[in-house]
Parts: structure tokens; C-alpha cells; sequence
């Protein structure tokens, strides 16, 4: 599923963020080389998809993702930092956002989101997580994956009950060891053993 970055007050059209993957990817090289300026595609609403709609109530709003994971993620963080109706507005105090990427080339939306950094410094901290970053390049940030030690680093303590509210977005395998299986509301994992539960995570 593709996920929108765009906000609900964009009525008419919304935005998609692709990653195209060349020749590996049927979808995104249609999406992003073939499909010409004015062509249709058509698009469907899934339910199982919305996890939790914008305003949020949380004081605290902490987000997991991984690669293409991050698309959800910066269509809340436009409802948190941005600039709609006061009905739009969340109650959100801060937003730690921990992004996995192989390499500083693999991080998508990474403008959008060093500028929501600077202009909301104080609200918005964005980590990046790389895995393959090569040794001598001259990347000074987190390295490896994003695990208990990076969570328990960053992120709130699950003490705080409702005033912490944590979303995660990635690949199986980042499900599979921080949360448990997407289609499953239960938390495992991780953030299981951190104390977090069903009704502090949400898995998109």
C-alpha cells in the first residue's frame, strides 16, 4: 500500500512519496518512469490501513520507521507541526522520530525533514539510523539498526501511560523484533519488553 504524505486539508488531489527501485520495483518503475505526465491510475481506500487519524492527544508522539515505512509518518508529522485549523490541531508537546536507512542515499525526505527540525527545534527531533553507511564517509549520526538501546535512548518511558503514543512503519523484519506482526494489535518484541503496550503502539 502507498501511504499519503499529504495533509487532510488538501481536498481534490494528495501526495505519494515513491521510491523507485529501478527494474526491482514493478510498481514504483511504473510510478516513477513510465506513467506519463496526465495519465490516470486509479486508487482505492483500505480501512485496515488508517490507524489512528490526526488530531492526536498524545504529549508525546514517538515514530519507528524504516525506508518506505517514513510515508505515514510525515503525513502526521504535517498534522503535528503544520499549520491547519485549530479543529486539525494535535495536543503534541514533542515528536522523537527514529528513521532506518541503509545509507545516507537510501534516506527519503530527508530535506523535509532536517527544515521541520530547524523550524519546530525544541518539538521535532529526527534521528537517522543507517545500517550500510560506509566507515569513512564523513556521516557522524547513529549507526546500525534501530533497537532497545536506540529506543530506550531516545524515546519516552512507557510510564508516561496516554501521554505517549508510539507509530512504526518498515519492512517484516523491523515489525517482527520491535512490535510483532503488522496484522496482529498485540505488542511483542521490544517494545513489549520495554513496558509499551497495544494501546501506546500503533503499526502501520
Amino acid at each position: 500500500p502507498s501511504q499519503p504524505i499529504s495533509t487532510n486539508a488538501q481536498v481534490g488531489s494528495f501526495d505519494l512519496l515513491i521510491k523507485d527501485y529501478g527494474e526491482n520495483g514493478f510498481l514504483s518503475k511504473y510510478l516513477c518512469e513510465d506513467l506519463e505526465i496526465g495519465g490516470k491510475v486509479n486508487f482505492k481506500h483500505i480501512d485496515f490501513n488508517v490507524k489512528i487519524p490526526a488530531p492526536f492527544k498524545q504529549k508525546k508522539v514517538c515514530m519507528i520507521a524504516g525506508g518506505t515505512g517514513i510515508t505515514p509518518m510525515i503525513q502526521a508529522l504535517h498534522a503535528i507541526l503544520g499549520e491547519g485549523p485549530d479543529e486539525q490541531k494535535s495536543e503534541t508537546e514533542e515528536v522523537i522520530l527514529l528513521y532506518g536507512s541503509r545509507n545516507k542515499n537510501d534516506i527519503l525526505g530527508g530535506d523535509m525533514l532536517e527544515k521541520w527540525a530547524l523550524s519546530h527545534d525544541g518539538k521535532f527531533k529526527h534521528i537517522d539510523i543507517l545500517s550500510h553507511e560506509p566507515e569513512d564517509s564523513d556521516y557522524t549520526g547513529e549507526r546500525g539498526f534501530i533497537d532497545k538501546e536506540k529506543i530506550q535512548k531516545y524515546f519516552p518511558p512507557a510510564s508516561l501511560g496516554d501521554d505517549v503514543i508510539i507509530f512504526v512503519c518498515g519492512p517484516p523484519i523491523m515489525y517482527e523484533i520491535l512490535c510483532g506482526p503488522r496484522n496482529e494489535k498485540e505488542v511483542s518484541g521490544v517494545l513489549a519488553e520495554l513496558g509499551y503496550t497495544s494501546s501506546q503502539v500503533f503499526k502501520f
